[in-house]
């Protein structure tokens, strides 16, 4: 990509895209095209198509998608199917037919198999049965990875995939049910140290484990990857790390400055039971993460502290 390259960064107001939104600034893109869903409904076929003629885009970053915690992929099945297949089915669709030089669809460490070996190497996909947990999600997701290799295949179309970690950072949702145990668990962390309680509950047993990726580094990532990777084979994106829950809290806990206890509800689900990327692919293309845990706890606490009055409206 050049500095003058026509890039569509899509989704570019949730967590994700304004993370590859900063990112190309910094680096001094300025021909960046982006569209709030009111501007551009990406389900509609015809706006899509319309869109991608008009705008001649060069290269894509596809970072919009319907996303949601355990409760969320639970109460909403037929939601999470239906938006993230129409939106990355007319992204790439008319990608491919105005000749986009370079797209890259981002996927997710949750759509691999529940009990696929771990860590979780690329080739594992598509080999057993999902987390019924986010199972529409992770469906639509593969079907995104497959369309892209299909139209590599039958068009020759440079569409690359990722696979990041599960994310946090700037910009992340902090919705009470519907956001990620991440950010679920700062904004409980937070609540419940301003109103001196003296114990938060945390859903499941704390066992599982997870590995945290903060966005920046996922957004440093795909732009090297646009940069440097041009195969058919999805890519992990992540550190290599993992987390139990139980350590999560006790870090988030830490970070808020939070002096209550931790008490477990069982009734509610754990997930998948370990999660953890094989990043070798990468770190051998030569890429790696640079922020640690604690650090990128301690940035995405200052970005909610920020934004926390307009959340109090959620």
């Amino acid at each position: 990509m050049e500095n003058s390259s026509k890039i569509y960064v899509a989704g570019h107001t949730g967590m994700v895209g304004s993370a590859i939104l900063r990112k190309l600034h910094k680096e001094g893109y300025t021909n960046i095209v982006v569209r709030t869903s009111a501007q551009l409904d990406l389900r509609d076929q015809q706006k899509v198509a319309l869109f991608f003629e008009e705008q001649q885009i060069e290269y894509v970053f596809v970072a919009a998608a319907k996303v949601g915690g355990i409760m969320a992929n639970n109460t909403y099945k037929a939601d999470f199917l239906y938006h993230n297949l129409q939106i990355q089915n007319n992204l790439i669709h008319y990608a491919c037919k105005t000749g986009v030089s370079k797209l890259l669809f981002l996927g997710s460490s949750c759509i691999y198999p529940k009990m696929a070996p771990q860590p979780l190497q690329e080739d594992s996909l598509l080999t057993g049965a999902l987390e019924p947990t986010n199972e529409p999600y992770a469906i639509a997701k593969l079907a995104g990875i497959r369309m892209c290799q299909a139209y590599r295949h039958q068009y020759q179309c440079n569409f690359i995939c990722a696979l990041p970690a599960s994310l946090y950072g700037i910009n992340d949702n902090y919705h009470p049910q519907n956001s990620h145990v991440l950010p679920a668990l700062i904004r409980r962390f937070h609540e419940a140290k301003m109103q001196q309680l003296p114990f938060i509950t945390m859903w499941g047993t704390g066992s599982p484990k997870r590995e945290f990726l903060y966005v920046d580094d996922m957004a440093d990532a795909c732009y090297f990857l646009m940069q440097n990777y041009n195969g058919a084979e999805a890519v992990n994106i992540g550190t290599g790390k993992e987390e139990s829950i139980a350590e999560l809290a006790h870090l988030v806990k830490n970070v808020v400055g939070y002096e209550g206890g931790i008490e477990n509800d069982l009734s509610k689900p754990d997930g998948t039971p370990r999660k953890v990327l094989d990043v070798s692919k990468l770190t051998q293309m030569g890429w790696t993460a640079k922020t640690d845990l604690t650090e990128g706890l301690e940035k995405a606490y200052l970005d909610f502290l920020v934004r926390y009055e307009n959340l109090l409206a959620v």
